[in-house]
């Protein structure tokens, strides 16, 4: 989990800085999935500790319900008419990968939990 965790890191770093060079105003707005995608990073080496591992991939599954619901908002507050289109699709981006992260978290949790009954 450490290991996807830095991958989705890493593509929210790559989105937010693509996001931010193609924008035109170069809104820190833009920068978004990046500053995510950092906090995701740190969660992913924090989670390579084996005494920390569990509390950092609960964060990191907060992070994805977080970025998700926040990518979302865009779209409901009347997305590209009110938005530059950029902004849209990056956001749209992260919030897919972070639900794409949350699901494999949570795969990742009941499998967990039931190796240890298991146990």
């Amino acid at each position: 989990m450490p290991n996807l965790t830095f991958l989705v890191g890493a593509l929210l770093v790559v989105l937010g800085g693509y996001a931010y060079t193609q924008s035109v105003a170069r809104s820190p707005m833009a920068l978004i999935p990046a500053f995510l995608g950092v906090l995701f990073v740190v969660l992913a080496f924090l989670a390579g500790r084996e005494n920390l591992r569990k509390h950092a991939m609960h964060a990191a599954a907060a992070l994805a319900l977080l970025g998700l619901l926040a990518g979302l908002g865009p779209l409901g507050m009347g997305g590209t008419r009110r938005f530059p289109p950029l902004m849209v699709y990056s956001t749209t981006a992260m919030s897919v990968l972070c639900a794409i992260f949350l699901v494999f978290a949570v795969r990742s949790f009941i499998a967990a939990r039931r190796a240890r009954a298991a146990a």
